[in-house]
């Protein structure tokens, strides 16, 4: 009742700052006074914001890909420019889609991979449809009207490589293009765990 205007003001002032103590969005005893034109919700928001980023967990960066993986898509890498030939499943000869995986995965990784499309996508281990891929992981696409119907070595940063069509030649691209994302089916894995 006997307060003066500055004291009561100075009250509101430290209770609200012991608030901001108790909540824990103080840390230091050294502060200043807020301004005049100070916007104390503004100030929390911002104190809250930056405590919940703080204690934020960062997803765990996928698994580096092993040598075997490497090799995969190095070896696949090397084939980009090589004629598309339906049937082909060699580099003299020219390669299909299906061709060309079951050429890499022969040659590098000694795994024997049946010769269609539909057919490798039965090998290995189903990814989830979002999963994060790794290098060497086969991706699935419907390019014929049909399920499973071309098929692609994912090499890294969104892209893949594929022997596409007659009159092409094997090539890299890119998974999130309109026309690769619409016609996505999924990805199998050939080496390692699916959780790698």
């Amino acid at each position: 009742q006997g307060l003066s205007a500055p004291r009561q003001i100075w009250g509101r002032r430290t209770a609200w700052l012991a608030g901001w103590f108790a909540a824990g969005l103080v840390g230091s005893v050294c502060w200043a006074a807020p301004a005049p034109n100070a916007d104390p919700v503004a100030d929390l928001l911002r104190n809250l914001n930056a405590k919940s980023a703080q204690n934020k967990v960062e997803p765990s960066p996928p698994a580096a890909p092993t040598n075997l993986q490497n090799d995969v898509v190095v070896h696949a890498m090397s084939m980009v420019g090589v004629l598309y030939r339906r049937g082909g499943n060699s580099e003299a000869a020219g390669f299909d889609c299906s061709g060309l995986v079951q050429f890499i995965y022969g040659e590098t990784a000694a795994i024997v991979l049946p010769r269609r499309a539909n057919e490798q996508a039965q090998q290995g281990i189903a990814l989830p449809f979002e999963a994060d891929l790794q290098p060497g992981d086969l991706v699935f696409y419907n390019t014929l009207k049909r399920p499973f119907s071309h098929v692609g070595i994912y090499v890294g940063q969104g892209q893949f490589v594929h022997s596409p069509r007659t009159g092409a030649k094997v090539r890299l691209e890119r998974m999130g293009d309109a026309y690769w994302t619409r016609r996505y089916e999924g990805a199998r894995r050939l080496m390692g765990s699916p959780d790698r």
